[in-house]
């Protein structure tokens, strides 16, 4: 970030990573794990975590208490008490905290957001919002990948959504008091595994007729310049790497044999204090495509694609096409504006371009969450309130 800060240390169990880290930043310094690092006293201003989902409350609380201000990855953890434990930590050291909500950062969403402060479409009363999961990347983490079992890692709604329902209360800006939702495994089961086809991809008789095929997904990426998603196959991105990485490993896999269990599909549906409402649809269904937004107020209406607002005033009749110059990277700009504020409160020349108090970060959990429960239960759940 134009050198407003330095990498003191990097705490990662992969030899290979911590040293092409270690050679980026000449004078880090390196460890095998966080518990290393953090048998130390202090020797930064702040630290980002990133570890599994599952990892994230030790760590958290503890460099909490050493002092260090702290970028956390989301989900802040996977058990609602254990990211309660984290924010008390945080609360309790006095020190910054920002969760990587990197929706709230974007130039897209200053531009909506300024839009509903500034009361021209009057009073929010209903939101669609829907999130295009797209079909292969679905396939890839969530089906094939690290995601795509909740005793493994967590359920959909709070892996990959929690952008999501953190987002609709912020742009909202109020508090959600009741949640229901639908949703399942519709598709990536055994009982839809077509005729005549494989276990593996590049052994399949029906490959060239299916969405899902890995050498259909993966192939293209080859010598395009972007190491995601090939890197995660295989350190080896050539042709051949990737090929052996889809023969042997998990990305190979028929979507229709594979041991996941997260939805490919659900809804939401939110009731904000005051009564405004909500919709909002996941998919796995779909092209990987920016989020889109339509927002109903009591004088007007916004129609966002990711890129773009349509803003319509019901006086005049007139509508406005705002261009926020979304970049196409980052998270849309996301990335690079989460850093910023979180550098910006840190050196304290803004304390307050931290987007999220701890407490809503937790609130937004605590939505994914009653969501889940009323998918399960059939139920509408009340949210209580916080202490």
């Amino acid at each position: 970030m134009g050198g407003r800060a330095r990498l003191a240390a990097v705490a990662e169990p992969d030899v290979r990573r911590r040293n092409a880290m270690l050679a980026e930043h000449p004078g880090a310094l390196g460890f095998d794990s966080w518990q290393e690092l953090a048998a130390r006293p202090r020797i930064a201003d702040a630290v980002v975590i990133a570890t599994l989902d599952a990892q994230h409350v030790e760590p958290a609380v503890r460099f909490a208490e050493l002092g260090y201000h702290i970028l956390l990855e989301k989900p802040m953890a996977i058990r609602l008490e254990d990211c309660l434990r984290i924010v008390e930590a945080a609360e309790k050291a006095g020190v910054l905290f920002a969760v990587c909500h990197v929706l709230r950062y974007t130039p897209y969403t200053r531009a909506m957001k300024a839009v509903l402060d500034s009361g021209r479409i009057g009073e929010i009363v209903t939101i669609e919002h829907l999130e295009p999961v797209g079909w292969w990347h679905h396939a890839h983490s969530y089906v094939r990948g690290n995601w795509r079992r909740t005793d493994q890692a967590t359920f959909m709604l709070l892996a990959k959504s929690c952008h999501d329902l953190d987002w609709l209360a912020y742009v909202t800006g109020r508090r959600v008091s009741r949640v229901s939702s639908f949703g399942g495994l519709k598709h990536f089961t055994a009982a839809n595994q077509p005729a005549g086809a494989a276990d593996r991809c590049l052994d399949c008789a029906v490959a060239a007729d299916c969405p899902y095929a890995a050498q259909r997904i993966y192939l293209p990426f080859v010598g395009g310049g972007e190491r995601w998603p090939l890197s995660v196959l295989s350190e080896d991105t050539s042709e051949e790497g990737v090929l052996r990485a889809l023969r042997e490993g998990p990305y190979g896999r028929c979507v229709y044999t594979c041991d996941n269990d997260v939805v490919d599909h659900q809804v939401v549906d939110l009731e904000f204090d005051g009564g405004a409402t909500a919709s909002f649809t996941m998919t796995a269904f779909s092209p990987k495509a920016p989020r889109k937004t339509r927002i109903f107020g009591t004088r007007g209406s916004i129609d966002g694609d990711g890129n773009l607002l349509t803003v319509t005033d019901f006086v005049t009749g007139a509508t406005e096409v705002i261009d926020p110059q979304t970049p196409k990277d980052g998270h849309s700009g996301g990335d690079e504006g989460l850093v910023t504020a979180f550098l910006d409160a840190i050196t304290g020349d803004n304390p307050s371009a931290i987007l999220s108090h701890p407490r809503e970060s937790l609130h937004s959990h605590e939505i994914a969450w009653a969501a889940e429960e009323a998918r399960l239960t059939g139920t509408v759940v009340t949210l209580k309130e916080q202490q």
